[in-house]
């Protein structure tokens, strides 16, 4: 199923995984960038452009650690004004997984 994104413009993206797995989702979040990259996005609490998510690595790691948390249900892509974010389901990991992603954020963000 293909979801819609309306902002300045309409664009088609990419079906949304479902929240993994307790395993796959810890193993996501275990990675440091990748939990900077959650941090970053519980506290701005909007999508953010993928290129503000990282900085000391190149575009080709960043993209892989995307992916990663994309396949965990962690995140998905979603499309603005032609440029690529990336926004943190908040609500369906909490729904799948109850007090995990808050937990871990508080705690990462300590």
């Amino acid at each position: 199923m293909n979801r819609t994104l309306e902002r300045e413009e309409e664009h088609t993206l990419p079906a949304v995984q479902p929240v993994g797995p307790l395993q796959q989702v810890l193993a996501a979040l275990a990675d440091p960038v990748r939990l900077e990259m959650v941090r970053r996005l519980a506290e701005r609490d909007e999508p953010i452009a993928c290129a503000d998510l990282y900085a000391d690595i190149s575009k080709s790691t960043a993209s892989h650690h995307f992916k990663t948390l994309r396949e965990a249900g962690l995140t998905e892509r979603v499309v603005i004004a032609g440029q690529t974010h990336q926004r943190l389901r908040i609500r369906e990991v909490e729904d799948a997984l109850p007090g995990l992603l808050s937990s871990v954020v508080a705690a990462a963000g300590q």
